[in-house]
């Protein structure tokens, strides 16, 4: 029988454009996961030098990007970073 493909995240919603911004909502089972999630969100983002806005509350992350140095825009390396961000989750 084949593994589902991320058991522990319940996908809120794919991401969308809004205000300037990538933004995603991700669900996880308790904080632990959540955490998890994040640290290894933060080791790629770190190697790509571009750090999302993001928040974290029990089991809930929410995740905004956009490039500051490009005047808060939507750019290729948000692109990047999201498609980095769905691969972890």
């Amino acid at each position: 029988m084949a593994r589902p493909l991320r058991p522990y995240i319940k996908q809120i919603i794919m991401w969308e454009e809004k205000n300037n911004s990538l933004y995603r909502k991700f669900e996880f089972k308790n904080f632990s996961e959540a955490f998890a999630f994040m640290t290894r969100v933060a080791l790629e983002a770190e190697k790509m030098d571009h750090h999302p806005l993001w928040t974290n509350v029990y089991n809930t992350v929410e995740i905004t990007l956009n490039t500051h140095s490009e005047g808060n825009i939507i750019t290729e390396k948000d692109r990047k970073l999201a498609k980095k961000i769905d691969a972890l989750g």
